[in-house]
């Protein structure tokens, strides 16, 4: 046998039993795709046996198809792909992770999108137009990960359809006065998405922690009804925060502001 047949055999495992072309045909990549996806950091290189031969796992297939999900049906850019899945590596353990599949498999279609449907994209040319917002704005909150939207080459816009109220609400900063010449931009936004992001990370891991040991059907119950109540203190105690703020914050004639 030669040496490089013996390479072969070596190579593969259990574990990683997967070549170049199994991977392609289980991704439904093409080859140069997975290669460039590897190269940008998008999915961690295989286990190599010789110069041409590397060995495969599971984990590759997985992670090859949550990208393809989010580039094709997020609509995002490889670099918020990238930032989104640097933020999920080690997370949480296999057995909350396997809890957090059965919850999601009890949610509503409220809280919990399915996992096999596209999203719909729709056109908002004329309210990026008149509402003030430039193509590169909307091009950069899709860099961002906030938004799912696509600029095209004939100037106009797409945007999915269960993120336009984000659009919408840009839009109506942009007319209460947030302009762009008063240096109010996109990236302004950062600092919030920052912030959602993090509690949800909290979130996330609260519930796995302290609800996998209840039905994934009786946890997904309670998590329908917390989160709107969740949502209601955030909205109310931000405002009281606001008016804390400006009640100390001392009037012309040096008293301070009523609360």
């Amino acid at each position: 046998m030669s040496e490089a047949a013996l390479e072969t055999c070596r190579g593969s495992t259990t574990d990683r039993p997967y070549r170049m072309k199994d991977l392609c045909e289980l991704s439904g990549l093409p080859r140069q795709a997975i290669h460039f996806y590897i190269q940008q950091g998008l999915v961690p290189p295989g286990t190599k046996t010789g110069r041409n031969m590397a060995w495969y796992g599971p984990e590759h297939v997985e992670r090859l198809r949550l990208v393809r999900k989010l580039q094709h049906e997020r609509f995002l850019p490889l670099k918020a792909i990238k930032a989104l899945l640097d933020g999920r590596e080690d997370r949480f353990t296999g057995r909350q992770q396997a809890f957090l599949r059965d919850v999601k498999r009890e949610l509503r279609s409220t809280l919990a999108r399915g996992s096999d449907s596209s999203r719909t994209l729709v056109d908002a040319t004329a309210l990026v137009r008149d509402g003030d917002v430039a193509p590169e704005e909307i091009e950069r909150l899709a860099e961002l990960g906030v938004l799912g939207a696509v600029v095209r080459e004939d100037g106009t816009v797409r945007v999915a359809d269960d993120d336009l109220w984000i659009l919408q609400d840009f839009v109506r900063m942009r007319a209460a006065g947030f302009t762009r010449e008063l240096g109010f931009v996109v990236d302004d936004l950062v600092f919030y998405v920052r912030v959602v992001d993090s509690l949800l990370e909290r979130d996330a891991r609260l519930l796995s922690e302290r609800l996998s040991d209840l039905p994934p059907g009786v946890a997904a119950r309670m998590i329908e009804r917390a989160v709107p109540i969740f949502h209601e203190f955030l909205v109310r105690y931000h405002a009281s925060r606001v008016r804390d703020f400006f009640s100390t914050i001392e009037t012309a004639d040096g008293k301070e502001g009523k609360p």
